[in-house]
């Protein structure tokens, strides 16, 4: 609660207010931790757990009504509501040094309302720990180039290594990533046809560079729901197809790579059929091939670990709220929840079943968010 104090109430005008700001909050982090998916569910919730919710805020005037919860978030500035997320997380990860960080962009689709398009929001994701440090909504996806840059101004990423798909490639975000302190690791395509053709070009006699050594090799095999799947990695820290001037325009480059991901289907509908593609990237860092390779391969961790998992557990593509800011704020407070459950190391249990554990023991509940009971609180209750 410390870290969302700041945070201004949009009925801040009225002459008095039945319900705290922080009242609201505590009520919708525990009933979407405890499977809420929507305000009916966390009005809902919160009519039924208002005794235990006063061990910890005092509650005077009830729980408020789903159509409160709704106009209050719908109101509530969802860039200061972004930046206490990220003031949140810091408390929580003080240091990202040694770390990969993953920065990638979700729609939240059930979020157009016929006049506006869909919410995007691009996020940066904390493979080791299991957590996003944070979020800055966009316009649309193409507004992801502009939404980057305010997302690391936001994060002290000094240390560690940040991973971005192609449309991150561009000059102004490289040197931001130096500048702050960082490697990167990022993709290339035509979006950069000059620098693409370069890269392309370091791996033209791919035999030879082997032979040489100018060139280093990794190969991974992976099986699972009916797909094998191989990546070969090759590395590069040889920069002569990249000209003088664009080494410059590139700070920190100092390596290339390429990765040939092959896919054949095993079972399925899709049995028989095999594919392959290649991706190229320029890295600051000066890694291996196995230690490329598995640092590409964690930057999709951000698709499985999280947005994968707020659309199955979550249920975030199919949500409806839809009025001001309400869905970017609804998603700050997903993330919240799975960020606490992936963090919680006693409750030996899947994310969905942490949820469901959640929903049916108070304690598990507390448990689960770090939760203490505030004195005046507690007494409160008591009377």
């Amino acid at each position: 609660m410390e870290s969302f104090e700041a945070l201004e109430d949009p009925r801040r005008r009225l002459a008095s207010c039945n319900y705290a700001l922080q009242e609201l909050l505590l009520t919708a982090l525990c009933a979407i931790s405890s499977g809420a998916d929507d305000w009916v569910d966390v009005a809902l919730w919160g009519q039924e757990k208002l005794d235990w919710l006063r061990r910890f805020l005092a509650f005077e005037n009830g729980i408020a009504s789903h159509d409160t919860f709704s106009r209050v978030f719908a109101l509530l500035d969802s860039t200061s509501f972004e930046a206490c997320f990220i003031d949140w997380m810091e408390r929580l990860c003080p240091s990202l040094r040694g770390h990969a960080i993953h920065i990638d962009g979700k729609s939240l689709r059930g979020s157009h309302n016929g006049c506006e398009a869909m919410a995007h929001l691009v996020s940066a994701w904390d493979s080791a720990a299991g957590v996003t440090l944070g979020q800055v909504k966009t316009a649309n996806k193409s507004n992801e180039i502009t939404a980057i840059p305010q997302l690391l101004n936001l994060l002290d990423v000094r240390g560690a290594t940040v991973t971005i798909d192609a449309m991150g490639c561009q000059r102004e975000i490289v040197k931001q990533i130096i500048d702050q302190g960082a490697d990167y690791i990022i993709a290339v395509k035509n979006n950069q046809p000059t620098l693409a053709q370069a890269v392309e070009s370091a791996f033209s006699d791919e035999a030879q560079g082997l032979q040489q050594g100018r060139l280093q090799q990794d190969i991974d095999h992976t099986k699972d729901h009916g797909r094998i799947e191989t990546r070969r990695c090759v590395v590069t820290h040889d920069l002569c197809t990249l000209s003088e001037s664009m080494q410059r325009a590139w700070p920190g480059i100092r390596s290339l790579a390429i990765i040939e991901s092959r896919r054949e289907f095993t079972s399925g509908e899709r049995q028989g059929e095999a594919g392959t593609e290649w991706r190229y990237y320029i890295s600051s860092c000066e890694l291996d091939a196995a230690q490329f390779n598995q640092a590409i391969r964690q930057h999709w961790s951000i698709e499985n670990g999280c947005h994968w998992v707020l659309d199955v557990n979550f249920r975030e593509d199919l949500s409806r709220i839809r009025a001001g800011h309400g869905p970017e704020n609804f998603a700050i407070l997903r993330r919240m929840t799975l960020n606490l459950i992936n963090q919680n190391t006693t409750i030996k249990s899947s994310k969905k079943s942490k949820r469901k554990l959640a929903a049916w023991s108070t304690t598990r509940l507390q448990e689960l968010l770090g939760l203490q009971a505030y004195p005046q609180a507690s007494k409160a209750a008591d009377s």
